[in-house]
This record gives C-alpha cells, structure tokens and sequence, in this order.
C-alpha cells in the first residue's frame, strides 16, 4: 500500500512524537520535495525541522514529474505537490487534513484520511491513548470540529469494547 503525505499531517504527527505509527500502517510512504521543503522551513516548529533534517527510513521524498494544473492556485506548493505526487504514483491513500486539499482529492478519486484517522487506524491494532492525544493537537491549534470529535472519540471507545471483548473470550 502506497501512502502519500502531506505537510500539516507529518507536522502534527511529528509533535506529537507519533510519526512513527506510520511505517506501521503503510509500506510505503510518498513524500513529495515540496512537503519536506514546508517540514525544514525555519518558521517551522524546531522539532519538525530536526525531524526533517534527519528523517527516517520509511521517509521516501519522490520526485513530482508533473504538476496537475486543476488544482486550485491558492494551494501551496506541499498540497499541490503530494496531490499530484498521489495521481501520478496511483497511489493507495493520500495523508492529508486540509478540508479544500481532500475536496480536490475525492474529485481525483483519491482515498484521504487525517491526522486523527491515522490516530483511529493505530489504536485498531495496539491501543494508544486517543482522547490525550486529541487535546494535545487542540492546544497546537490543530482545528477540529465538535462533531468530528465526538466522532473520533465513540469510534476509539468502540475499537477499545472490541478489544476487551476479545481479551475476555
């Protein structure tokens, strides 16, 4: 499965010391020049820009041949980049949580999911403490709707009843 990954998700996930739940999750991860540009940026928080200087193994910086021209122009550089990366590489899910950037993904047909999507799909195979989480990305102002949190929060308690219950039987 092939992963690509944008900015903002690699930025929070980094902050949270969590990026590594990726490799986890998927073989491969995608990452276009223009992402780890945004990641190394000096405005960036100190500890993405560490990260990006000195990144891992799975990080796999590609290349982008071809810029898709509809995307729209106020896009930056990292969106338009892992989008197009995403197309050209048929990739499998595309990492990203801008709402306008996944608007564009589902008109490609380009499965996404999100920071706290990658959060749920991790919990699913070794329990991590969402709800913690969750407020520690509120306080990097990471913006959550209220029905998006209530969302996330029934699907952990459900993933973690599943997971009693197969203990218990």
């Amino acid at each position: 499965m092939i992963a690509v990954a944008d900015t903002s998700l690699l930025n929070y996930l980094i902050l949270l010391g969590r990026a590594d739940l990726l490799p986890g999750l998927f073989p491969r991860i995608l990452v276009p020049p223009a992402v780890l540009s945004e990641l190394r940026d000096p405005n960036a928080p100190p500890a993405v820009r560490a990260w990006a200087f000195q990144p891992p193994v799975w990080f796999e910086v590609v290349p982008v041949r071809e810029i898709d021209e509809g995307l729209p122009s106020q896009f930056g550089a990292g969106e338009r980049e892992a989008l197009s990366l995403a197309l050209e590489t048929h990739a499998d899910i595309l990492l990203i949580d801008e709402r306008a950037g996944r608007e564009q993904a589902d008109l490609r047909k380009i499965p996404v999911t999100g920071t706290l999507g990658i959060l749920l799909r991790a919990n699913a195979h070794a329990p991590i403490n969402i709800p913690e989480l969750l407020n520690t990305l509120k306080g990097l102002r990471f913006r959550v709707s209220p029905e998006l949190e209530a969302d996330v929060l029934e699907k952990y308690s459900h993933q973690n009843s599943l997971r009693k219950e197969n203990r218990l039987q």
